[in-house]
């Protein structure tokens, strides 16, 4: 599918200077006029409470929303005339395993206990400075694992497994598809209620 939220040129008339909520009606028109039909779309433009339109996609699981001033003529650089606000999820997901760099974590391999299977949920490679990342390093060193506790392993030959006694706070944007974290960031690590 395509959306359509935004038309700039028309037959050689350039109506970047239009008022964007111009421009949206403009592009409307233009859709009924051609009846262009999916997979062609045209994205609607919702005027009210933005916070209200934010928990909503935030509950279906939308990367966010974006906000823009009616009145605004298209600019091409960075303005305030528009902003984009992403859904951030947050959890917290047992460590299976990590990579190692030489003095502390590259990445960290995560889990997910569904029922009695522990799940591999991905990798977080980003979120923490090299004093934390040498902590982690420390911590997981102490239960280092000779094979993968996830109920079906999975072919990662950097990956140095452990026993899944660590959790790692972890803010993400999505789950994808395939079930794995997309865009994680590492917050915390913790074991029990001790907090890294």
């Amino acid at each position: 599918m395509y959306y359509a939220f935004d038309i700039l040129w028309l037959d050689g008339k350039d109506l970047r200077r239009t008022p964007q909520i111009e421009r949206k009606a403009i592009l409307k028109r233009l859709f009924e006029s051609c009846h262009i039909e999916p997979p062609i779309l045209y994205s609607e433009h919702l005027v009210g409470d933005g916070q209200v339109l934010f928990e909503h996609a935030s509950r279906l699981k939308f990367e966010g929303i974006v906000s823009k001033r009616a009145d605004a003529p298209y600019r091409s650089e960075r303005t305030q005339a528009w902003a984009k606000v992403k859904a951030v999820h947050a959890g917290q997901f047992p460590v299976v395993g990590f990579i190692k760099d030489p003095t502390g974590v590259a990445a960290l391999y995560l889990g997910k206990q569904e029922g009695k299977e522990l799940v591999y949920m991905g990798k977080v490679g980003t979120g923490w400075s090299r004093t934390v990342s040498s902590q982690i390093r420390k911590q997981l060193d102490t239960v280092v694992s000779p094979k993968s506790k996830l109920t079906k392993p999975i072919r990662k030959p950097k990956a140095t497994w452990v026993e899944p006694k660590f959790y790692a706070d972890i803010e993400y944007r999505d789950i994808t598809a395939e079930g794995l974290l997309r865009a994680g960031s590492f917050k915390g690590l913790s074991k029990g209620t001790r907090r890294f």
